[in-house]
């Protein structure tokens, strides 16, 4: 992990990642809210071919519900991205770290949007550490 992320390196199709992916956040009570696939972007408006690569937008409505009640300017880091991109022999997974995105919004000593912010990164760091398996 770096400051910003979780990383996970699986050998597997990019589908198959992004299943994988979405399944495990799922069990910790994510739903991916949307899904850019930023090489067909690319490719239809810039005409360029590149790796396979998708940001998924994940969000736990009843995390995301505290934070906004609080600081509903929050809306702005939501919902939490993850991304599957295509590297030499599989596929990299990267999950925001949102612990360390709060406390860089300035949201550390909040005493109602902290605390959600190390909720959903111990969750998301569970889904870290089952897709690494």
């Amino acid at each position: 992990m770096n400051d910003m992320s979780h990383d996970v390196r699986l050998e597997c199709a990019h589908e198959e990642a992004i299943e994988r992916v979405t399944d495990v956040l799922a069990a910790e009570g994510f739903g991916v809210l949307s899904r850019i696939d930023i090489d067909e972007k690319f490719r239809d408006k810039l005409g360029i071919d590149f790796r396979p690569y998708t940001i998924l937008g994940a969000c736990n409505p009843a995390l995301a519900e505290v934070a906004l009640g609080a600081a509903p300017e929050i809306g702005l880091l939501l919902p939490c991205n993850v991304t599957v991109e295509q590297v030499d022999g599989g596929v990299l997974i990267r999950i925001i770290n949102a612990r360390v995105m709060m406390e860089t919004a300035g949201y550390a000593g909040h005493e109602a949007v902290a605390p959600v912010g190390a909720e959903a990164d111990e969750r998301l760091s569970r889904v870290a550490a089952v897709l690494a398996g």
